[in-house]
């Protein structure tokens, strides 16, 4: 079992960077893949991107792609989500999630989650 807590969120324009942070607790931590989710008011939560096991592949959404750029530093038991020239449709709730399945490109993939931390994009 791993735990999962999710930091750096805050607020940035339009165009602008955040990275968000995901520590994870366990020694089992590089046998997981992590995914990165999202859930924006009002609406159901969506698959951002995924790094497997070993630090590739990796895996985004179109509508982050070559923007968003995940990675993992597993000797700290460390994920990251580097987000670049932010869009206000970007604005939601961001979850880190951890599978040790074979599959790790869908929401339903992941079983355990972080409590989530708020991105919010306006001029």
């Amino acid at each position: 079992q791993v735990q999962l807590v999710e930091s750096g969120g805050g607020s940035v324009e339009p165009g602008g960077s955040l990275t968000l942070a995901c520590a994870a607790s366990g020694r089992t931590f590089p046998i997981y893949a992590i995914g990165w989710h999202r859930q924006a008011p009002g609406k159901e939560r969506e698959f951002v991107g995924a790094i497997s096991w070993g630090g590739s592949p990796t895996y985004y959404v179109d509508s982050v792609k070559g923007r968003f750029t995940i990675s993992r530093d597993d000797a700290k038991n460390m994920a990251y989500l580097q987000m670049n020239n932010l869009k206000p449709e970007d604005t939601a709730t961001y979850y880190c999630a951890a599978s040790d399945g074979s599959t790790w490109t869908k929401g339903r993939d992941y079983d355990y989650w972080g409590q989530g931390t708020q991105v919010t994009v306006s001029s």
